[in-house]
C-alpha cells in the first residue's frame, strides 16, 4: 500500500517539473533569427573626426562583445530549457506508466515476450526493439508538431491570445477526463488495424504491438502528452516537442526492457487496483491548476482585468484544498473504489497538499508568496494589498516622492511592487537626461514567468529595491502587449522588415535591433545621453546580492563618465 501511494507523489513532482519548464521557457531565444550589430550611437557635436572614428571603433567592439555574450546566454538558456522539457517528459512517462490503461499491460506484455521467445537473449532483444519502437513513435509525433506549426509559429504561441485560450480549454478538458467525466479515446478502427498488423512475425509485428499500445492507452496518456506538448510548444525551443516526447517514451520503454531482462522483478510490483485511479484524479487536479496560467496570460496581454491575482489565488486554494480532501478520502468520484482506511504515505501527501493550500491564503491580502510568484498575476492586480505599501514608505528619496510625471501607458501596465517605471522608451530616456540619472531598461512580458519571479523575489529585496527606485530611471518595455499603436506611430521595421503595429512589437523591435536579443527578462543598464550600455546586459539572476552587484557596476560606470 505504501508503494502505491508514493506514486501519487510522482504526480506532484510532475507538476513541479512542468512548472520549472514554464519558468525557464521565457529565456529562450527565437530560433532562425540572425541579429545584426546595433548601430553606434551618434556622436555629440564638437568632436573631431579622429575621436569620432575611435568612438565608432569602441562602439563596434562593444556591440561585438554583446553579440558573443548574447549568443552564449541564449545557447546556455536553450540547453536549460531542453533539459527541463526532457525532465518533464520523463516524469510524465513515469506517471503514465502507473495509469489504469498501461500498468496492467506491463506484466502481460513482458510475459508474452518471455514465453514466445525461444531463449532469454531473444526475449531481451524483442523487448529492446519494442521499447525503441515506442520511442520512435512518440519522437516522430513531437517532430510532426514542429513540422506542422513551424519554428516561428511555435515561438509565437507563448503570447498568442487565441492559442493560450485554446490551451486553457484543452487542459480543462484533459482535467475533466482524468477526473472521470469521460474518456478521450481514438477511433476503434485505428486500434483494430494496428492490432491486426501486430500479428505479423518478426520486428514488424513488434513495432505494431508498440503502436497498438500507444493507441489503446491514449485515454490515459493523451492528457499527459497534450500537456507536455503544450508546454514544449510554448517554450520557444525548436526541438522542444521532440525532446519532450523522447523523455516521455523513454520512461515508458525502460520498464518493458528491464522486466524482460529480469522477469523476477515483476513480483515486487504492486498489484493493479483502485489506487491507479487515484493517480489519475491527482493528475486531473494538477492539470486544472496548470490550465489557469494560460488563462492568466491572455487576460494580462489583452488587459481584460477579469483574472486578477486574488481570483487566481482563490481558484488555486480551492483546487488544492479539494485535492487534499480527496487524498483523505473525503471526496469520491463515480469510478473510485471505496477507501477503507488512509495509509500513512497518503496521509503525508495530504498534509503536504493542505499545507501548501494554507500557505497561499495570506496571498489574498497581498502576501508575496515568493515560492509561486512566477505563476501569479502581478502584485499590482491585487485589489486589497497590505504588502506593497510596506515597501515604499519613508525610505523613498525626496526626488522619488515628488515625481509627478505622468507615465505614458501607465493605465495599461501594472507597476512592480515599490517601483514607478516608465513604459515608453523615449519618454523614459528624456526623463533620465533631465534628472541626470542612468537608465535601467527591463524588457519583459505579460506571459514571462521569470519576469514575475524577478520582480517579486529580487526587486523587493531591501537592498535592491532602493537602488532601482532611487538611483535609476526604470523603463519597462513589454514585448508581448497587444495594444495597437496610433496609426501615425506604426512603421515598418528596418531590422525585420515587418509592420510594427502594437506596443509589444515596438518594444520587441527595440530589443532585437539595438541589443541583439529577444529573450525576457533582459536588463540593460544604459547611459541616456549616449544610449550605450554601462555594463553587459543580462537576464534573470535570482541571487539578490549578485544582482545588486550588477546594478552597482552600472552606477559606478555612469559616475565615472560624469567626472
Amino acid at each position: 500500500m505504501q508503494k502505491r501511494f508514493v506514486l501519487i507523489a510522482l504526480c506532484v513532482m510532475l507538476f513541479a517539473v512542468f512548472a520549472k519548464a514554464a519558468v525557464i521557457q521565457d529565456t529562450v531565444s527565437t530560433s532562425g533569427i540572425e541579429f545584426s550589430p546595433a548601430p553606434a550611437a551618434q556622436q555629440t557635436t564638437g568632436t573631431t573626426d579622429s575621436s569620432s572614428g575611435r568612438a565608432t571603433n569602441v562602439a563596434a567592439k562593444v556591440n561585438k562583445a554583446e553579440q558573443k555574450v548574447s549568443d552564449k546566454q541564449n545557447s546556455h538558456q536553450a540547453k536549460q530549457t531542453l533539459w527541463a522539457i526532457f525532465g518533464a517528459g520523463f516524469l510524465g512517462g513515469l506517471a503514465a506508466l502507473f495509469m489504469p490503461c498501461i500498468f496492467p499491460m506491463l506484466p502481460l506484455t513482458v510475459s508474452y515476450f518471455t514465453k514466445k521467445a525461444q531463449s532469454k537473449s531473444k526475449a531481451i532483444r524483442t523487448a529492446i526493439f519494442y521499447g525503441l519502437s515506442i520511442i520512435a513513435i512518440y519522437v516522430v509525433l513531437g517532430l510532426l508538431i514542429t513540422i506542422v506549426f513551424g519554428a516561428d509559429a511555435l515561438n509565437s504561441l507563448a503570447t498568442n491570445g487565441v492559442f493560450n485560450m485554446a490551451f486553457f480549454l484543452l487542459l480543462v478538458v484533459f482535467a475533466a477526463s482524468f477526473l472521470g467525466a469521460f474518456e478521450i479515446t481514438l477511433p476503434n478502427s485505428w486500434v483494430n488495424k494496428m492490432d491486426e498488423k501486430s500479428d505479423k512475425s518478426g520486428f514488424a509485428g513488434i513495432f505494431f504491438m508498440a503502436a497498438t499500445l500507444s493507441l489503446v492507452s491514449f485515454s490515459c496518456t493523451g492528457p499527459i502528452i497534450g500537456t507536455l506538448l503544450v508546454q514544449a510548444a510554448v517554450s520557444g525551443a525548436l526541438l522542444g516537442p521532440a525532446v519532450g516526447m523522447f523523455g516521455f517514451s523513454l520512461a515508458l520503454a525502460i520498464p518493458f526492457t528491464l522486466f524482460a531482462t529480469f522477469p523476477s522483478l515483476l513480483q515486487a510490483m504492486p498489484k493493479s487496483g483502485g489506487w491507479l485511479n487515484s493517480v489519475k484524479v491527482v493528475l486531473g487536479f494538477l492539470e486544472l491548476a496548470l490550465a489557469l496560467k494560460f488563462l492568466s496570460n491572455v487576460d494580462l496581454a489583452y488587459h481584460w482585468h477579469w483574472f486578477d491575482r486574488e481570483v487566481f489565488l482563490v481558484l488555486w486554494i480551492v483546487i488544492f484544498a479539494l485535492m487534499g480532501f480527496y487524498l483523505l478520502g473525503k471526496l469520491r468520484f463515480s469510478h473510485d473504489s471505496e477507501l477503507p482506511y488512509i495509509s500513512v504515505p497518503r496521509l503525508f501527501l495530504a498534509i503536504i497538499v493542505l499545507s501548501f493550500t494554507t500557505y497561499m491564503i495570506p496571498g489574498l491580502w497581498g502576501a508575496p508568496l515568493k515560492s509561486i510568484s512566477a505563476f501569479l498575476p502581478p502584485q499590482a492586480t491585487q485589489d486589497f494589498d497590505l504588502y506593497t505599501a510596506s515597501l515604499s514608505g519613508s525610505s523613498a528619496s525626496t526626488a522619488t516622492q515628488t515625481d509627478t510625471v505622468t507615465r505614458k501607458y501607465a493605465k495599461l501596465f501594472d507597476k512592480p511592487a515599490g517601483q514607478n517605471p516608465f513604459f515608453d522608451y523615449q519618454q523614459g530616456l528624456a526623463y533620465a537626461r533631465a534628472m541626470h540619472k542612468p537608465v535601467m531598461i527591463d524588457f519583459t512580458g505579460h506571459a514571462c514567468v521569470n519576469c514575475r519571479k524577478m520582480e517579486a523575489n529580487v526587486w523587493t529585496d531591501k537592498a535592491v529595491l532602493p537602488v532601482i527606485r532611487d538611483e535609476y530611471v526604470l523603463i519597462q518595455l513589454y514585448v508581448d502587449d497587444k495594444t495597437e499603436l496610433p496609426a501615425a506611430e506604426q512603421y515598418t521595421s528596418k531590422f525585420s522588415g515587418k509592420l510594427v503595429r502594437t506596443i509589444g512589437a515596438l518594444n520587441s523591435d527595440i530589443q532585437a535591433s539595438r541589443f541583439n536579443s529577444n529573450s525576457q527578462p533582459f536588463y540593460v543598464l544604459m547611459d541616456p545621453s549616449t544610449e550605450q550600455p554601462l555594463a553587459e546586459p543580462q537576464g534573470a539572476d535570482y541571487d539578490a546580492q549578485s544582482y545588486l552587484k550588477y546594478l552597482n557596476s552600472g552606477l559606478t560606470a555612469f559616475k565615472s563618465k560624469a567626472k
